[in-house]
């Protein structure tokens, strides 16, 4: 029996397949609100064999959004937006649905993608950025505002805000964003936080900004929703983040109530640069699931069925997730369950595409 295709309990909520697809960005919301293409981009995934799907970073103030193009969830317009996607992933897909809330920190302000992807420049609409240090992301890059208390509490609060949309939309998951040098991270990476109060300094003190944020939300959602966060489990510096570090942090948002991690890397700096091997994340995301005791998602260069097969077989991680390998093939798990002699739901409109009914599919398994 595939490893890969075992089912799995995160909290409350169970999952047919340890396969979920990770939040990649669209940069195509207006005003934070889903659009069209999400209609389309999102229904597509909830077809590709994945237990899970998650939805793009989505920003819980306008000012957190990375770009003008992303996604939020602050207001009852974008609230609206994203429950009609939902719905429609619903009726159309088979997977379940988890969403990542997100604030950019020092790295929001920024172009698209394919506009450059440095920060916005004075004739684009650029905004004030806040970080736990008034410390740029790179050079040419805005220096943010230090955050001061009220600064927190409000972002505290605007978690557990969009949480709250999160929850009454239907979401089944939700992730914190606490990656890739958005605000979460940046607070807890030493590269980042030059704090001298209770927020900065010490290990305790560098955690306690996602600590508080993942109580915060915990108790405002259901305990029938999952809870989970992603991290960036190392810097990739030799003054960054290391992986007792990461275990540590872990260990306390179990504490919090968190029901999975999800092991990422890097992000930390403009120039910091992350291996690119396949599975490079594996190592710490299995130091994770041993160590800290909680359920682990590992992303990053996971590509071929077999690989994630022998990451969940060999007890390295719980889940993978994968993101631009569902993009090049939005059917990922349909072929990974073929070519693992396994099986995974299709919605009735393709079932006559399984291998018991077209001979191609039946091919593809027996090769």
């Amino acid at each position: 029996m595939s490893a890969l295709f075992s089912p799995i309990k995160l909290g409350f909520v169970e999952l047919a397949n340890r396969i979920h697809v990770a939040p990649m960005c669209q940069y195509s919301a207006d005003d934070g609100s889903a659009t069209d293409w999400h209609l389309g981009h999102l229904a597509m995934l909830a077809n590709s064999g994945a237990a899970m799907v998650v939805v793009e970073a989505t920003h819980v103030e306008r000012h957190g959004r990375i770009t003008h193009g992303c996604m939020g969830l602050y207001s009852d317009h974008n609230e609206a937006a994203l429950a009609r996607v939902v719905a429609h992933c619903r009726r159309s897909g088979t997977a379940k649905l988890g969403i990542q809330l997100a604030h950019a920190g020092r790295k929001a302000s920024s172009q698209r993608p394919w506009e450059g992807g440095g920060a916005l420049k004075e004739h684009q609409d650029p905004w004030q950025t806040i970080a736990p240090s008034a410390i740029a992301y790179g050079e040419n890059w805005h220096t943010p505002k230090a955050m001061i208390e009220d600064d927190i509490g409000r972002v505290r609060e605007s978690f557990v805000d969009s949480a709250k949309r999160a929850v009454r939309i239907g979401f089944d998951l939700i992730e914190l964003h606490y990656a890739h040098g958005y605000l979460a991270h940046s607070f807890f990476s030493p590269v980042s936080n030059k704090r001298t109060d209770t927020y900065g300094g010490s290990l305790d003190n560098r955690m306690r900004f996602g600590l508080e944020t993942a109580r915060a939300v915990r108790a405002a959602v259901p305990k029938t929703v999952a809870l989970g966060a992603r991290l960036s489990a190392l810097d990739w510096r030799d003054d960054g983040l290391t992986g007792d570090d990461t275990v540590a942090y872990c260990k306390a948002l179990k504490a919090e109530g968190l029901d999975f991690i999800d092991c990422s890397s890097g992000g930390i700096t403009a120039d910091t640069r992350t291996p690119q091997e396949p599975g490079y994340n594996v190592p710490i995301a299995s130091r994770v699931k041993n160590e800290a005791g909680i359920a682990t998602r590992v992303v990053g260069m996971i590509v071929k069925p077999d690989q994630a097969e022998a990451i969940v077989a060999e007890g390295r991680a719980d889940m993978v997730a994968l993101a631009r390998g569902m993009l090049d093939d939005p059917r990922w798990g349909w072929h990974a369950a073929q070519t693992l002699g396994a099986e995974v739901p299709r919605s009735q409109q393709y079932l006559r595409v399984g291998p018991k009914l077209w001979a191609p599919a039946a091919q593809r398994k027996a090769s």
